[in-house]
């Protein structure tokens, strides 16, 4: 197999330490710590209290809020960083060939709040989403 060469050209990042890469790198070079209380969820009953999660982050300050309501927090996540990406980059879309480009988007883990949710709401009674049905039924 013969390898392609790959160029990056733009970045993006939301982070426990920054919501753009500005300020991820700013706060990266300063040892800036993304721990802090969990707020997310209340974690009085377990024995760690921290994370690592997002701050000051507000869906509505890039997605109407509709649409944001459609989205796992996963995919809003993916949608704001790749954007920055793509904004960072400088690239103008109609002056490039798309079926030689793309996007590389990366997470530890994403979808289980709406994967939660939807068991959760069945176990209360309602029906089974076809998504959470179908990985069942692999």
């Amino acid at each position: 197999m013969e390898l392609k060469r790959v160029v990056v050209t733009g970045l993006g990042a939301l982070t426990p330490i920054g919501n753009t890469l500005p300020e991820y790198w700013n706060s990266l070079v300063n040892g800036v710590s993304g721990a802090a209380r969990i707020t997310q969820f209340d974690p009085e009953k377990f024995k760690t209290q921290f994370a690592c999660e997002l701050k000051n982050f507000n869906i509505e300050d890039h997605l109407d809020r509709k649409e944001a309501r459609k989205l796992d927090q996963f995919s809003q996540y993916a949608m704001v960083s790749t954007t920055e990406a793509m904004a960072d980059s400088g690239i103008d879309l109609t002056k490039i060939d798309l079926d030689r480009s793309g996007v590389i988007w990366g997470s530890g883990i994403g979808g289980l709040k709406t994967f939660q949710d939807e068991v959760r709401d069945y176990y209360m009674g309602g029906e089974i989403p076809a998504l959470i049905l179908s990985l069942f039924l692999k």
